[in-house]
């Protein structure tokens, strides 16, 4: 009995090192609720909802499964920041930037994004459903399976 028990710790244990930690940093949170400024920090999975994170500078942050929903992020900076499967349900991204960011399977129903720079953004699996994207640069820009903010999806085909 021992024996087998240890032959399945042994094949199991190298299985727990290949999954991600999936916690954000408390002293990132802090450090971004405080300045406004957290590039590079770890916010994966952390409750950013209902914030005014105005011209935040989150340039390279992991906010991946982060929610982001009814904060103001109105001309903030997340150029390369990693958004897959973030929450930005109803928020206010006006003259944001996300020029290579991931925005992989994120849902931003009812977002707005007037001006907004979305330029060689992975947009693979997104949700723009009732999003306003008026003026939005979506230049050079990854669409599969993107739902548009009139509920039409995009082809499964890649575009590049």
């Amino acid at each position: 009995m021992k024996l087998s028990i240890l032959a399945l710790f042994i094949i199991l244990a190298p299985l727990g090192a290949t999954f991600p930690a999936m916690a954000f940093s408390p002293e990132d949170l802090e450090q971004l609720k405080q300045t406004g400024l957290c590039p590079r920090c770890d916010l994966t999975s952390a409750p950013l909802g209902e914030l005014n994170l105005n011209g935040a500078n989150l340039r390279n942050a992991n906010l991946s499964q982060a929610n982001l929903s009814q904060s103001n992020l109105a001309g903030a900076d997340l150029s390369e920041a990693n958004l897959e499967a973030a929450n930005l349900t109803g928020t206010n991204l006006t003259s944001a930037t996300f020029t290579g960011a991931n925005l992989k399977s994120a849902t931003l129903e009812n977002a707005n994004l007037t001006r907004a720079g979305l330029f060689a953004t992975n947009l693979d699996g997104a949700n723009f459903k009732g999003a306003t994207t008026t003026y939005a640069n979506f230049r050079g820009s990854k669409f599969r399976l993107t739902t548009s903010p009139s509920g039409l999806v995009t082809s499964e085909r890649r575009y590049w």
